[in-house]
């Protein structure tokens, strides 16, 4: 059975950085196109980021594009995000999300469980 599991996440000032990870198993990590996605309280879940199968292409929401880095470790089954510059509006839950092969960057067939990302001072 296909698992994601998200850790990282925390309370952290406006300004500050975090660094999400995500293990994955269960799969061929290394054959799918991994996303980060999250939802805020009383929102609908936002679309984050984007990285291709070998870590070379990588696409972000206008919202997290030069604060945000998307990675990959292949040899390690685990997908990161590295979070700068957090604002208060960043706060959600963040869950990483496997791309169904030959759907869009926002078509998933699994979800991680999600890790809270809370900025405020």
């Amino acid at each position: 059975q296909v698992q994601l599991v998200e850790s990282g996440g925390g309370l952290v000032q406006p300004g500050g950085s975090l660094r999400l990870s995500c293990a994955a198993s269960a799969f061929t990590f290394r054959a799918y196109y991994m996303s980060w996605v999250r939802q805020a309280p009383g929102k609908g879940r936002e679309w984050v980021s984007t990285i291709s199968t070998d870590g070379s292409h990588t696409y972000y929401a206008d919202s997290v594009k030069g604060r945000f880095t998307i990675s990959r470790d292949n040899a390690k089954n685990t997908l990161y995000l590295q979070m700068n510059s957090l604002k208060s509006e960043d706060t959600a839950v963040y869950s990483c999300a496997r791309v169904r092969h030959g759907g869009t960057m926002r078509d998933y067939d699994a979800t991680g469980q999600g890790t809270q990302v809370t900025v405020s001072s």
